[in-house]
């Protein structure tokens, strides 16, 4: 039996990354699946484990480069609406996993919820948030988080309580392939009020990104008590360019793709150099925040 017979109706085979991601370069999926209920999901998962094939989830493609030659075996995209959906019980706001953070946070503001304001501008899903625990300076994710439901590898579901989550800078416990819902504990606050400091931060937040139309992502994590975007400035990599890549000229921790012929091997022989130039400059080993496949 194929790997994906049976699968076919959500399952494709060969489908581009590209332009999945921010960087929109990178090779294709051998397989893409695309599961539209929990039961179907379940199903991908078993199968993979039962054939010992490589399984990966992609959510909003924000912090993933793609090599040049795709990925091997399976990845995992949950956009349908058993997996995106997002509810008010009580003083709860419960997300699916593959929902975007930004439809959360307008949702809580809009309901009078107070917390998630703080992260507005994060791009990605729900899941991948709390997974990596993003945030800012006004805060991250983990800490509104009082209950989450993951899927481990081997198809089991399993409940976390907020006891049993640990979050840390830009990492959490949670590291299950699937992180199904999210429940948010918050308080309540005054719409009117919840707006203006989300526009607030939008603005803030925009300010330390380039423009939203140029393929990009940022790079590494910031070393406890130092900024990663002022190590790679004091080392001079500003401008520092590998084939179509080139680090940021106004944010340096941010790599800057040329559409027009870049590869994600351009991407990855930069990062490389920006690592080593950092270590050989200032002695620091940034750690990247980005994940190659």
């Amino acid at each position: 039996m194929s790997l994906t017979a049976g699968l076919d109706e959500f399952v494709r085979p060969n489908e581009p990354l590209a332009p999945r991601t921010w960087f929109r370069v990178g090779g294709a999926a051998e397989h893409f699946a695309t599961p539209r209920t929990e039961d179907e999901l379940l199903s991908v998962i078993c199968r993979c484990r039962d054939e010992g094939t490589p399984l990966r989830l992609l959510g909003g493609g924000s912090n993933v480069l793609v090599r040049d030659e795709g990925v091997s075996g399976v990845v995992l995209h949950l956009s349908s609406p058993a997996f995106t959906a997002i509810r008010v019980q009580g003083n709860t706001l419960v997300a699916g996993g593959g929902a975007r953070l930004g439809h959360v946070i307008s949702t809580s503001v809009r309901e009078g919820f107070a917390g998630l304001e703080s992260l507005v501008g994060i791009p990605g899903t729900v899941g991948g948030a709390l997974h990596t625990n993003a945030g800012g300076r006004s805060g991250d994710a983990g800490q509104f988080a009082s209950a989450a439901t993951v899927i481990t590898r081997g198809g089991d579901a399993i409940a976390r309580q907020r006891d049993e989550m640990v979050f840390a800078y830009r990492q959490s416990s949670l590291d299950e392939l699937v992180i199904l819902s999210v429940e948010f504990q918050l308080d309540k606050g005054d719409p009117e009020e919840l707006t203006r400091r989300m526009q607030k931060q939008w603005i803030l937040k925009k300010a330390e990104q380039p423009m939203g139309h140029q393929p990009t992502g940022r790079i590494f994590k910031s070393p406890r008590g130092m900024s990663a975007e002022n190590l790679v400035d004091q080392a001079g990599l500003k401008g520092t360019r590998v084939g179509g890549a080139e680090v940021c000229d106004r944010h340096p921790n941010f790599i800057i793709v040329d559409e027009s012929g870049a590869k994600s091997d351009d991407v990855i022989r930069l990062i490389d150099l920006m690592r080593s130039r950092v270590t050989e400059r200032l002695g620091v080993e940034l750690e990247l925040e980005l994940e190659i496949w």
